[in-house]
């Protein structure tokens, strides 16, 4: 029965320089994400909230302003649903506005 061959490291100069190489890339990454604090948690949290709130409260007040016009001058159109469809546009309007201007102070 042979034996596998295990290889020695001093044998293979180019194994340990790049495994040196790959550990000095993944520690100056992780240095780097460290030192920029503007990508962290809170940041992600908060810019899920722009966009959340930058969506929902036009969609909120297209169907509030709907509902209010359309118990006050009855008509055979639904105000509530039309203005919520623009609430919908204006809202992803918004949220891309905000993506890019996020985008863009990276």
């Amino acid at each position: 029965m042979k034996r596998p061959r295990t290889s020695n490291p001093k044998s293979h100069p180019d194994s340990s320089s790049n495994l040196r190489h790959q550990v000095q890339n993944k520690s100056a990454r992780k240095l780097k994400a460290r030192r920029e604090e503007k990508y962290s948690l809170w940041y992600g949290l908060g810019l899920i909230g722009i966009v959340g709130w930058s969506v929902i409260l036009p969609i909120l007040m297209g169907i509030a302003l709907g509902l209010w016009i359309d118990f006050t001058w009855p008509s055979r159109y639904s105000w509530t649903l039309m203005l919520l469809f623009v609430g919908v546009v204006l809202g992803c309007l918004n949220a891309w506005y905000w993506v890019q201007q996020e985008s863009r102070d990276e």
